[in-house]
């Protein structure tokens, strides 16, 4: 699988994407304000050391804005993607007046890497996960979490044992199980393929030639651009792009397993279906027509939630801030300023 990371990239061309700002309300004076914000100096990044098993590491945050009542914390995907892909949101939340952070995890290219398999463990990264809000100063009266992708699993587990810390939460393109997952892989993803790719799919991954360039070849063609990204690939945006080229191997593999249809990886046991119900802060899932994940499966997470809504994306697949942004981004910003109005 090592080698599928680089021919990812061999396939992928960086374009920027033209995105509308929306103005619908007038941005506070206040919300470039850094004056007296320690991480003043270099421009909102903090790195923030954090405490594990094999000891003291650093992890790379970036602030953007100054909103007391509205912060977001990003948890990007992979495991081991970056905050890149966010990017996105550089477009959209400082004219809707929220805070955010960008935030590499432990291991990822933004922050240290250590060659420690024992450090990429679901418990540890909540553990970190906490640290990091603890560095920033977030609180129940305004810390959003966003989980997307895997994401979404460290920010349902977040939740379960840290909730009380929390004043919303954002479940974006997450199953709420793995098993779910892979049958939903099996039972949709794989026989909506054309049988004849699918057969040689397969046949690489029988024989695990996961590095073979016409195995890259096939998914991108047949699979990325049908339930990853939904645009051509030579229009993919820049910070999907670099997201992709920064992506650690090691992590991805270990944790998420070689296959990309399906995953086999030490997360394959994971279910919280049976636990939704404890979350009792307000929730947002969000999903996709074309996702991965299964959008029915999400739509009955957000019902699973005391205080969940759904947000479907009818044009988007599992990168949905991109292929349908307006729906995911307006949704977003809406769920945060209703949550912070106290709407239900």
């Amino acid at each position: 699988m090592k080698g599928v990371i680089p021919l990812v990239l061999a396939v992928l061309a960086a374009h920027a994407c033209t995105v509308e700002v929306p103005s619908d309300r007038q941005l506070p004076s206040s919300y470039f304000d850094y004056s007296g914000r320690d991480d003043t100096l270099s421009g909102g990044v903090k790195p923030i050391p954090v405490e594990t098993p094999a000891g003291v590491f650093t992890v790379w945050t970036k602030r953007v804005g100054n909103n007391p009542d509205m912060r977001l914390l990003l948890l990007h995907g992979g495991p081991g993607a970056t905050h890149e892909y966010f990017e996105a949101f550089d477009s959209y939340l400082p004219a809707a007046g929220i805070e955010y952070y960008y935030y590499d995890q432990l291991g990822s290219f933004y922050s240290d890497q250590p060659d420690d398999p024992t450090l990429w463990d679901t418990a540890r990264f909540v553990e970190e996960v906490e640290q990091v809000r603890q560095a920033l100063g977030l609180d129940a009266s305004n810390f959003y979490l966003l989980g997307h992708s895997w994401g979404g699993i460290l920010a349902i587990e977040y939740a379960l044992k840290y909730q009380r810390h929390l004043k919303g939460l954002v479940i974006s393109n997450m199953m709420a199980s793995i098993p779910a997952y892979n049958a939903y892989a099996d039972s949709v993803l794989k026989p909506a393929m054309d049988p004849v790719v699918l057969a040689e799919v397969e046949r690489f991954e029988a024989a695990e030639d996961f590095g073979n360039p016409r195995y890259l070849e096939l998914l991108m063609e047949h699979h990325y651009v049908e339930h990853i990204l939904r645009m051509p690939l030579d229009e993919w945006p820049d910070p999907v792009n670099r997201a992709f080229a920064h992506i650690n191997a090691d992590i991805y593999v270990m944790m998420q397993g070689p296959s990309e249809l399906g995953l086999r990886g030490t997360l394959e046991p994971w279910d919280r279906t049976g636990d939704l119900q404890t979350i009792a802060i307000p929730t947002l899932v969000i999903g996709a027509q074309y996702d991965t994940m299964d959008p029915a499966h999400m739509e009955w997470m957000a019902s699973e939630f005391p205080n969940g809504r759904y947000l479907y994306c009818p044009n988007g697949s599992h990168m949905a801030m991109y292929d349908d942004q307006r729906t995911y981004v307006d949704g977003l910003i809406q769920f945060i300023r209703e949550t912070d109005e106290g709407q239900p």
